[in-house]
């Protein structure tokens, strides 16, 4: 698949979904990897549910180091640099944060979410989809409910079966909607969590579907049959 049929199929993904903003691709560059020529560096510091959420409205493309990446969770989740202790332990969330009832109900929950190796990540790309230069690894989408439904019909479409959904309402944008979508090569959904629904736009009536993109074609050939004309 070359970046043209990629940028064809996101355009097919917001026309048949009228989508309001675009799908984002994003692309974990391995550790020792290098950033495409052409693409600029992010001009401030963000965490990476705010740089998917400015991509998807603003049209941009740019990548991010590790110095980059605000949220230090998100980062590591997605292998730039560690995982705060305090974040990998749950302690931040029951302590801080106040959303569990004991330190080991935090700690189950934080070691369920899906993480890439510690500084095995040297960048990550952003842009929207049906305008990339790159190929990404996984596109993530922010839409409605009833958008999803169309999506997972489409994902259905070629060979039936069911879509898995795992999230705890922690770490959604990082590590539900990217690393388990790329380690898994599985179609995810998310419901956000608290950071990503403080600090984005991301608003009330919208969830988040991660697409890997080997299966970006099928999705969108399924869509162009299913879709309401």
């Amino acid at each position: 698949m070359d970046v043209k049929e990629i940028n064809k199929y996101g355009q097919e993904l917001i026309d048949c979904l009228k989508l309001k903003t675009s799908p984002v691709a994003v692309k974990l560059v391995p550790k020792g990897g290098e950033v495409p020529e052409g693409i600029k560096k992010v001009d401030e510091t963000m965490r990476h549910c705010q740089l998917v959420d400015r991509v998807r409205r603003t049209g941009e493309e740019f990548y991010t180091l590790g110095e980059d990446q605000m949220c230090k969770g998100g980062a590591g989740a997605m292998g730039l640099g560690e995982m705060p202790p305090k974040v990998a332990s749950g302690e931040f969330y029951f302590n801080k944060l106040k959303q569990f009832s004991t330190q080991g109900a935090a700690r189950r929950t934080l070691e369920g979410v899906t993480k890439l190796p510690p500084n095995s990540t040297e960048a990550i790309l952003y842009s929207p989809l049906e305008k990339t230069t790159f190929t990404p690894d996984v596109v993530v989408i922010i839409c409605t409910p009833k958008q999803v439904m169309l999506l997972t019909q489409a994902m259905m479409y070629k060979m039936g079966g069911r879509i898995e959904a795992s999230f705890a309402g922690k770490q959604s944008l990082c590590s539900d909607a990217v690393v388990k979508t790329y380690k898994e090569g599985k179609v995810g959904v998310t419901v956000g969590c608290s950071g990503s629904r403080t600090y984005t736009k991301i608003s009330d009536e919208e969830m988040i579907m991660g697409i890997p993109i080997e299966l970006l074609a099928d999705v969108a050939a399924g869509l162009k049959a299913i879709c309401p004309k």
